[in-house]
């Protein structure tokens, strides 16, 4: 497989997720267990958490991404939101109660809102159009490799120094400041076009701008991220099949190391198989790995499988879907369009985070990977019956 030659750029911000997901994940491959079992929450009190973090990065993602399509400075949104996440590193390990934990997490996940849309619409700035899926799979893999890091640092950490929560939220602040000393000195940005003289307005009507598409790539995105739930409940889902604290953030190493080495090749193989035969792969592997999660009852063949499938699931198709936004979206409205792909991908996250965390608690684990199951066996049927609209050129 031969690597196009992709922009600087792409592989700067590509780097900048590595290291900011590694922190992140240092911290939240053991979160939901320091939730739960040292300050008390319930299941489902994290699953709440959890969805309204992520809708509040993804408002805060429509309003950036507008902002920034009306001024043309994507790179200093994007310094601020890793900026602000990189400050909010500390806070975890001095905290002294849940409240000061949910806290941080919150002005954390501001920070990406900030970040997100004008990231992914610089990304298409300064791609050629021909290697866009290239290039957001690129970014997606070295996310993910971050993904995979931190968790595996924090498991050798946790094996290392008996257990020691806080140590671990400590050293996620080192690859934190590296993110953004990559942002500063080796993100470059396009030239703006030159202004008329007038300052520029916010415009919401300028959505209607957006093809039919567009708007059906979000409602597939909705039930994509809805059957999806949230990760944190595979974190919860292998503490309640026995697995040990010291190996718990294994799970989110196998899952992100899957992911990682899948959204590169997804992205060059688009042009073969197209994206419907990637995004139909996709689903049928969430589904599957649902369906494992929810026949387990122990960290062994059954668990692990799941696990497998579902960052095969994550590397077929979120590159993809990025790169399809990208298409699909005026120039002129690429954060815009980046924003309310975020605000549909958080609101149903919130939805999935208290649904399935109620579910969890009112009735057991199996019954919720069996809903999901079917919400993703939904999905493919809305792929099939809208693979014109969605995934034609």
């Amino acid at each position: 497989m031969v690597m196009p030659q992709l922009p600087r750029t792409v592989w700067m911000l590509g780097l900048v997720s590595l290291f900011m997901d590694m922190s992140s994940e240092f911290i939240h491959a053991v979160l939901p267990i320091y939730l739960t079992t040292t300050l008390g929450l319930s299941v489902f009190t994290v699953g709440m958490v959890e969805g309204i973090a992520e809708a509040t990065a993804s408002i805060m993602k429509v309003f950036s991404g507008v902002i920034s399509d009306r001024f043309r400075k994507r790179k200093a949104l994007v310094l601020t939101g890793y900026g602000l996440a990189a400050l909010t590193k500390p806070i975890f390990p001095l905290a002294n109660s849940a409240a000061e934990v949910v806290l941080a997490r919150f002005i954390d996940r501001i920070g990406k809102g900030i970040r997100g849309a004008p990231r992914d619409a610089l990304v298409a700035d300064v791609t050629p159009p021909d290697l866009l899926h290239v290039a957001y799979g690129l970014r997606q893999s070295l996310d993910t490799v971050g993904a995979f890091a931190g968790p595996l640092l924090a498991m050798l950490m946790l094996y290392g120094y008996s257990h020691d929560l806080r140590l671990v939220m400590w050293v996620a602040t080192i690859p934190a400041l590296v993110c953004v000393a990559l942002i500063w000195w080796g993100v470059d940005e396009p030239e703006s076009p030159p202004t008329t003289g007038h300052k520029p307005t916010l415009h919401w009507q300028d959505a209607r701008k957006l093809p039919a598409a567009y708007w059906l790539l979000l409602l597939l995105v909705g039930v994509f991220t809805l059957a999806r739930m949230t990760d944190a409940l595979l974190v919860l889902r292998a503490q309640a099949n026995g697995l040990a604290l010291v190996w718990i953030p294994l799970v989110l190493v196998v899952y992100s190391l899957i992911y990682a080495l899948s959204a590169y090749p997804a992205g060059v193989l688009v042009s073969r198989f197209g994206q419907n035969a990637l995004l139909l792969m996709g689903m049928l592997a969430l589904a599957l790995a649902q369906l494992a999660l929810a026949a387990s009852h122990t960290a062994g063949m059954a668990f692990w499988s799941g696990i497998v499938l579902w960052g095969l699931h994550m590397g077929l198709t979120q590159g993809l879907l990025s790169a399809r936004v990208a298409q699909l979206a005026p120039k002129e409205l690429r954060g815009t369009s980046f924003g309310l792909f975020h605000l549909v991908t958080g609101v149903m996250q919130l939805l999935a985070g208290a649904g399935f965390g109620w579910l969890w608690m009112a009735y057991s684990p199996q019954v919720v990977f069996t809903t999901a199951m079917l919400i993703s066996l939904l999905s493919l049927l809305l792929i099939a019956g809208l693979k014109t609209d969605i995934t034609s050129s």
